[in-house]
């Protein structure tokens, strides 16, 4: 086994498995099997997906952190998650897809000439290892970029 494993490039483990699968049902194909648990026990209940769809419909505004309040109010035993409930609203079709916010390219502006504009920039204020206060601010020229001066 181990040379056949070899000549093909699998390692022993591989080579065991699909050989095994071959003798369980040699009528079947030699292909991947499901990965799918075959249960999932933490899977949403089906009274508590209901329950989210229900007071989705009787509020159609509300998002997955106000219907999970809004569950936990009216004394749900199983409230899921609020990233739970918005899954639920997406697989039911009950979140409208938001528009995409429009990003317009930067476009840098300067000026044609040097020292036709300056921009001031204060910095925020730290403390020196003195214990004094700084008060940073920044003078450049728009037209090269060039730092005039720091205070």
């Amino acid at each position: 086994m181990a040379e056949l494993c070899r000549r093909f490039g699998i390692s022993r483990k591989t080579g065991y498995k699909w050989r095994n699968r071959f003798q369980e049902d040699q009528l079947a194909p030699l292909s991947d099997r499901s990965r799918r648990p075959a249960h999932s026990p933490g899977k949403t209940s089906l009274e508590a997906e209901d329950a989210v769809l229900q007071v989705r419909e009787d509020h159609p505004a509300w998002g997955p952190r106000k219907i999970h309040k809004r569950l936990q109010r009216l004394g749900h035993s199983d409230v899921p998650s609020p990233s739970t409930i918005a899954a639920i609203l997406k697989r039911n079709d009950r979140i409208e897809a938001s528009e995409s916010i429009k990003h317009r390219a930067f476009t840098r502006f300067e000026r044609a000439e040097p020292n036709e504009l300056w921009q001031v920039d204060f910095k925020g204020e730290f403390r020196l290892s003195d214990r004094r206060y700084c008060y940073p601010l920044t003078v450049l020229d728009d037209h090269s970029r060039f730092s005039l001066g720091i205070a």
